[in-house]
């Protein structure tokens, strides 16, 4: 083990526990997926205004489609990772499990989760800014841009964007799992983009057990009983061997 595990937590790693775990872009960047800030992240080579907002896909639809087609794209050269992996394990493992990510990119499908909140929805969903019909589709969205529903209305990407609010019934249970989790893990994400990162906050009022995962210390840690330093890939993976054990 390259961290401690305390006994507390060590009791709680059992099939009965009611687990919650909660991800963010920095489980996804272990598979090369560039995360929302920093000096390499997607902000910093392209303006949020241009490209994730409702109003510039009513200036510049065509645009918008183009950049997440190449995200989608680039998706695609990627695949679930090791902390991806650890997580599922988890699901098969806890008898009473949810999975709540902030990632659209839908590796935690691909590794296999099938209990999933997405609370900032999926890259390869479109829906119609009509009818509200969606699809999930990883076919790339070809010319003309962009593309039609039946009922003749746009098709957007199934994302939650700046400026607009998380799906209410998925935040709604989002919410309902965290205050009745008894094992909050907060794996990877920033905990800064609200509502979202009020999560861990929630569990820990309503008496879970938190547990940050990150490579450094976040705004969750404040609320975690404690912190467990090092990748997903790495540090999912070792907990996984108290499984057994127990």
């Amino acid at each position: 083990m390259s961290f401690r595990v305390t006994d507390k937590l060590r009791t709680l790693l059992v099939p009965s526990t009611r687990v919650v775990v909660f991800t963010g872009a920095g489980v996804s960047a272990e598979s090369g997926i560039a995360t929302f800030r920093g000096a390499q992240s997607l902000w910093s080579d392209f303006r949020i205004e241009d490209y994730a907002t409702p109003q510039a896909f009513s200036a510049d639809p065509v645009r918008v489609w183009e950049w997440y087609n190449w995200r989608r794209r680039e998706i695609l050269k990627t695949g679930p990772n090791r902390g991806h992996n650890a997580i599922c394990r988890f699901e098969r493992y806890f008898k009473d499990f949810t999975l709540i990510t902030q990632n659209v990119d839908g590796l935690h499908d691909q590794a296999g989760n099938r209990r999933i909140l997405k609370l900032h929805g999926d890259i390869w969903e479109t829906r119609c800014c009509m009818c509200g019909n969606s699809v999930i589709d990883k076919a790339e969205r070809e010319q003309p841009l962009p593309p039609l529903c039946e009922c003749k209305g746009k098709l957007r990407p199934g994302v939650v964007w700046f400026g607009e609010f998380l799906p209410e019934i998925v935040h709604e249970q989002a919410i309902s799992s965290s205050k009745s989790s008894e094992l909050f893990f907060s794996v990877g994400t920033s905990a800064q983009v609200y509502p979202a990162a009020a999560l861990p906050s929630l569990a820990r009022q309503h008496g879970a057990y938190v547990v940050e995962v990150n490579i450094e210390k976040t705004s969750a840690a404040d609320y975690a009983d404690e912190v467990l330093i090092g990748k997903s890939g790495e540090v999912l993976p070792e907990l996984l061997e108290y499984f057994a054990a127990g």
